[in-house]
């Protein structure tokens, strides 16, 4: 007798060609580039390897810098990546140049004026755009995050060493910017566009207690983050005090500062401007390595001044002095 094959053990296949899209859907996104590697997609398998070695390394402190005399010691990495979901959020990324590694769209967007743009400035700056599945960008934007069939991957920033910043003030008498427990990345980025505004050469942040260079920082600097090169240090009051041995002058920001903004006899020197929270002002030990501590005249109806404005000002203040020397 015959044996009889169980019912759905064999695999039916319908006769004829398979019904496709027709390359309807990639026609619809203009400026498609090249794939980014599989390591690069967030969703990819390569990917989440990669993050969970990255995590296990960080847990063993195997990705800190190793202490060795090479300048590149000084160099830190942003350890992740960021993304920027939602069509507002996107083309203002976009439209700030906030560099990208991805900009990926749902298969089946509705696309409107915002999507356009973001797909046109991202074939104007040479992003990949890749289409991506709703759950696909659901796992890449993260739980509640609201992303309208469009997200954009940031990479890390690489920040530049103290070196570098000086370097970049070639034959000029250096003008940096350090922050002390400024933790908004809004700030950040209003104080990396006024350093580069007033002919600052670059902003120094500690790695702790501080903002960094994220997606939000970058786009509030309006581009000047492409311009302005940002340092993170060990340790803030170690660095100013290295800066002191160089030649550099420190001078902090505060209210209830001994010297006036305008009465500042140091503009014109190699300096070094610091700048504290809102709440807290500077701390201790930065206060005491300071050379001066200098306030912004303000009326007394006003408290303070927010960390971005105060550098400003200042920066502003101190060019003005420049110009005349």
């Amino acid at each position: 007798m015959a044996e009889r094959k169980r019912a759905g053990a064999v695999r039916k296949h319908k006769k004829g060609p398979l019904k496709g899209s027709g390359g309807q859907r990639s026609k619809g996104l203009e400026g498609r580039g090249p794939t980014p590697k599989a390591e690069d997609r967030p969703y990819h398998a390569k990917a989440k390897a990669k993050a969970r070695a990255e995590r296990s390394g960080q847990q063993r402190g195997g990705d800190r810098p190793r202490r060795t005399g090479a300048p590149a010691s000084t160099v830190h990495k942003q350890r992740t990546a960021e993304v920027i979901s939602g069509r507002n959020a996107v083309a203002e990324a976009l439209a700030a140049r906030v560099p990208a590694t991805a900009l990926y769209v749902a298969d089946h967007i509705e696309a409107d004026d915002r999507v356009r743009d973001a797909l046109a400035r991202a074939t104007q700056q040479r992003i990949p755009v890749l289409t991506a599945g709703r759950t696909d960008l659901d796992r890449l934007v993260g739980e509640g995050a609201v992303h309208q069939g469009i997200a954009l991957q940031i990479p890390p920033y690489r920040y530049a060493s103290v070196d570098q910043l000086l370097e970049a003030a070639g034959r000029q008498a250096p003008l940096l910017v350090a922050l002390d427990g400024v933790t908004d990345p809004r700030n950040l980025g209003a104080i990396i566009r006024s350093v580069a505004a007033f002919g600052g050469h670059g902003v120094i942040v500690p790695e702790r207690r501080s903002a960094g260079v994220t997606a939000s920082a970058w786009k509030t600097s309006a581009g000047a983050a492409l311009r302005t090169k940002v340092a993170m240090v060990p340790n803030l009051t170690q660095t100013l005090r290295a800066l002191k041995k160089q030649g550099l002058f420190v001078i902090g920001l505060d209210g209830g500062g001994e010297v006036s903004l305008p009465d500042l006899q140091l503009g014109a020197e190699p300096l070094v401007v610091v700048v504290g929270s809102e709440g807290d002002g500077l701390s201790r030990l930065v206060r005491e390595t300071c050379d001066e501590i200098v306030s912004i005249p303000i009326t007394a109806s006003t408290e303070s001044l927010n960390a971005g404005i105060a550098a400003a000002v200042a920066l502003y203040g101190i060019s003005v002095a420049r110009q005349a020397g």
